[in-house]
């Protein structure tokens, strides 16, 4: 299996799309470059983000190909390889890992409820087809699925090739548990936060970073939540963690993924808009949002 440290802020990277929501490459590679000079630590293609969820296979394909081409093992990179069935998860993790992605993104299977039992079964299954390191990726209000703690721990102990989970419940107990319950096994988990409010709080607790959607708009002051913190440097830790939540209000008119994606739009870069339908922000959450990228432009955010 590969050795990859899982640790630090990686960016799931928005998707750029042309007027007629094809991908844009060339756009594409100019996120990364522009992410890895903000200073963070991984490229997460196919995450919420990334608009995985509404991308067909062979666009997933041309997006990872480009993106571990362009890269070039400056930064690990996640592939999200996670689908409904067990089967066409397989599928997709062994392309991912054929193309040359160092580590596995799984997320719960969705739309109809599982089990324990059955989310349990579904990794261990597709573990059996890889041998790079998975990390589960747990987002009950998209998927419907909760990946309980007790199920994560088991996981972690059983499976040598699960090696992480990203917890985006928002819930602090659920995530505090995630660490908790897997800090004394035989080799290191990974745990990341994959809400962007908990990322220094983790951190604290022991987790090891986040997968941090707002890093699309301000890599630089994401990154440096976890560089302050390994540092010693807990007040600015704190003060780069705090700068964040006037952006993140911005999320309660519309999807995060529209309001991070129209942010990166509103920067000056040609990224487009999220594929329809999901691509909407009412006036006043435009608004709300380029004021609040006024006010962070100002205080020296990027």
């Amino acid at each position: 299996m590969k050795n990859v440290e899982l640790k630090g802020i990686i960016t799931p990277i928005l998707t750029p799309m042309k007027e007629d929501e094809s991908i844009n490459l060339d756009e594409l590679c100019i996120q990364i470059d522009r992410l890895i000079d903000g200073g963070v630590h991984g490229i997460f293609c196919f995450g919420t983000n990334g608009e995985g969820y509404i991308l067909d296979e062979n666009e997933k394909i041309a997006v990872l190909e480009a993106t571990i081409d362009h890269v070039k093992g400056r930064v690990p990179v996640y592939a999200g390889s996670g689908c409904i069935s067990t089967r066409d998860t397989i599928r997709m993790s062994k392309k991912a890992q054929e193309l040359g992605a160092d580590v596995l993104s799984i997320i719960t299977p969705s739309f109809a409820v599982a089990s324990q039992k059955e989310l349990y079964d579904h990794y261990v299954e597709v573990a059996k087809h890889v041998d790079i390191p998975i990390v589960l990726y747990n987002i009950p209000a998209r998927t419907g699925n909760k990946l309980l703690p007790e199920t994560v721990a088991k996981l972690a102990k059983d499976v040598d090739v699960i090696v992480g989970a990203k917890d985006s419940s928002g819930d602090w107990d659920n995530l505090k548990a995630y660490i908790q319950q897997t800090k004394d096994l035989d080799k290191d988990f990974y745990v990341l936060s994959g809400n962007d409010s908990l990322i220094l709080p983790s951190l604290k607790e022991g987790g090891f970073g986040g997968i941090a959607g707002c890093s699309n708009v301000y890599p630089h002051v994401l990154s440096s939540i976890y560089n302050l913190f390994k540092e010693g440097r807990i007040s600015e830790a704190e003060a780069a963690q705090e700068s964040i939540a006037g952006f993140r209000a911005v999320f309660k008119y519309g999807n995060p993924n529209t309001v991070v994606k129209k942010a990166v739009s509103m920067l000056g870069y040609p990224v487009g808009e999220c594929r329809s339908p999901f691509n909407y922000l009412c006036d006043e959450g435009v608004e709300a949002l380029k004021k609040v990228l006024k006010e962070n432009k100002n205080n020296g955010m990027n």
